[in-house]
Formats: structure tokens, sequence, C-alpha cells
């Protein structure tokens, strides 16, 4: 597991009644670094309050695609509300990782084969919840010790309590009722899952995000990418304008640029800033070796710094996992065109990550 300095974190959205978003503990403190009320609530955890995962989710927005190979499985708590996602590759996939930004949190980052992959909420205890889908994944394989059938799971968190002052996280318990809730072809998008807590944007100026998905098919190939946005930085669409995130006091919403050129800092280094993780999941059926892989990881991912702006900054924990299925093998569509479809798919998917 990879503990780089300052794990990866969040900020609350800006809220306007006490309780707005839900969760327990929610009080709405607007204070740059949460006071007293925060750290009380903090208290209420999951050895105390025992919380319910919760597998429907209610997503208003859907991704469907047709992905075989793939399957996909959304667990909450809604006493956070924080969860969990969880891609399953029932015939494993090859994987590569690419890691940006000064404060990510991952486990199991020396696979190269993975059976399955769990984003999470909850900061570093969040990758409990890769146990729990290692664990499901054990008993669906009648608890087999065969070295070849041992679970290979990775997982990834971010820092979703600073908008949710309490400290109920995604456990074991979460991982494993992802697991049984696995299913193809449909990703809930918006304010679920790992993204059930996401933010875009720093400190008072952030709003809710969550997480995204995009799909498509060039000739015989599948390609998909699914992102959970909880980025230090503002979301930029195709037309250049900032669509979630950095809210001013007028409540506009304001490049980075900006926000430099008329006060000399993105935010006051008085503020907390090492709470933000952008995590991402390229996925191909296309057969891609290993350098192929890590290249469309590096391509990808560099490339989403268009629709996130600052994007990969001290403050981010950015992880993405580029992964191949093998089932497809088409010589005419190299790894850079891929990357290329790839890229636009990543900046559709940030931009479906949040509900209006």
């Amino acid at each position: 597991m990879r503990l780089w300095p300052g794990p990866s974190f969040s900020r609350r959205e800006r809220t306007t009644s006490p309780s707005a978003r839900g969760g327990i503990g929610a009080t709405g403190c607007s204070c740059s670094v949460c006071g007293s009320r925060d750290r009380e609530s903090a208290l209420i955890s999951n050895d105390q309050l025992h919380p319910v995962p919760r597998t429907d989710v209610g997503a208003k927005r859907v991704l469907e695609f047709d992905f075989p190979g793939l399957e996909i499985g959304v667990a909450e708590y809604a006493e956070g509300p924080t969860g969990c996602t969880v891609f399953h590759f029932p015939r494993d996939a090859s994987m590569q990782i690419d890691v940006r930004g000064g404060s990510p949190g991952i486990n199991g980052e020396y696979l190269t084969v993975a059976n399955a992959i769990c984003f999470a909420g909850g900061s570093l205890y969040g990758l409990e919840a890769s146990t729990g889908v290692a664990a499901e994944l054990f008993a669906k394989r009648g608890y087999s010790t065969k070295w070849n059938e041992i679970a290979l799971v990775s997982g990834a968190i971010i820092f979703d309590y600073g908008r949710r002052q309490n400290a109920i996280y995604p456990d074991k318990q979460l991982g494993r009722a992802a697991v049984r809730a696995l299913r193809p072809g449909v990703f809930p998008l918006g304010a679920h899952g790992a993204g059930r807590s996401a933010t875009a944007g720093h400190g008072e100026s952030a709003e809710l995000a969550g997480q995204g998905a995009a799909f498509r098919v060039i000739g015989k190939t599948r390609v998909a990418v699914f992102t959970v946005v909880n980025a230090y930085g503002g979301i930029v669409d195709r037309a250049g304008k900032v669509v979630r995130g950095n809210r001013d006091a007028q409540g506009r919403r304001q490049h980075a640029a900006e926000i430099v050129t008329a006060t000399g800092a993105y935010y006051p280094p008085t503020e907390p800033r090492a709470r933000n993780t952008t995590l991402t999941l390229v996925v191909t059926d296309q057969h891609l070796d290993p350098l192929q892989l890590r290249s469309i990881a590096r391509q990808v991912h560099a490339s989403m710094a268009r629709a996130i702006q600052p994007f990969h900054s001290r403050w981010d924990g950015d992880i993405l996992y580029a992964c191949s299925t093998r089932s497809v093998d088409d010589p005419a569509l190299d790894e850079v065109s891929l990357g290329v479809v790839a890229s636009e798919l990543a900046w559709d998917a940030v931009l479906a990550c949040y509900d209006e």
C-alpha cells in the first residue's frame, strides 16, 4: 500500500441548510477548518452506528453500455453518506496504474493483473472496502486456496469527510455488499458509490460532484472510462467554461487563473488543502501489452487536465487504472489512437459526474 505524505482529502460542498445532502452528524458548519461541533460528530463511526449497506442507490441518471467481461457493483452507507464502487473482471484483466499528485491512497499497486478494482470514500480507512471485495470473491470461489485462484484486488480512495461531519467509512461489509450487487452494463452517474460525497473545487467554493462514465465502440473494440471526481480544481467544459466548483461569494464560477490574478493565490494558505483526489478507470477489450497499457494510462491521465483545472497538484491524489480484458485484437488500432479516443471519453466522464 502506498502512503504518500498526507492522505487524499476532499472539501465539503457549499450547503444551504444544516443537514443538506444528509448524513449523520451533518452540521453545515461554514468555517474553513471545521469547528468543535464537527469534531464531536466525527466520533460517530461504524463501530457506534453499525450502518446498513444500501445497493439500490436510486440513481436518476445511469450509463447503459455493452461490455462483456466487466461487471459493476455500487454500495453506500446513507448514514455517511459514503460508498464504494467495484469493477469486476470475471475472467481477469491486464492492468497498469498511473499515480499522480502528492497524496494518493492505494493498495495493490504492484498488481499487473486484476480480478477487481474498488474505489471508495473514507480516506485510508476506506481501503478496508477492498478487503471486503476480496473476501466476497473468495467466498464466491468456494474458498479455494489455489495460488492461481486468489482474488487479485486493488483499491483506491478519496477523502470525503470534509462535507459530512462524521467518521463513517466504507468497510469490509460494504465492499462485500458491492460485490453481491455486481451486474453488467449499468453505471449510476452523479453522487453515488465512491462519489457519494465527492466535491469539485476547494474550500467554501466547492460543489458536489460524484462519479461519471462514458463508453464508445471503435470498429470491434470497446472502450469505457469511469471516474470519481473529488478534485482540488474546478470542472471545465469543452467551451472552456467552469461548470462545477470555484464559486465566488456571488455564486459565479471562476477559472483558477482568474482567482490567482485577483487574489494572488488559488486558495489562502491558511485553508487545509490536501483533501482531494480523482480516481479513474480506463478499460478496453483490445489486447494490449503492459507497455501499451501504461502508455495509454499516461496519455489519458495527462489529458484530463483539460477537464479539471488545476489537476495533479500537490494537494491531489490522482490515480488512473488502465485495464484490458484482452478479448479483441485489432492490429489497425494502435495504442495512441486508442488513447485519443479514451481521452475524449475521460472528458465526457468528468462532465457526467455531477447532477445539476
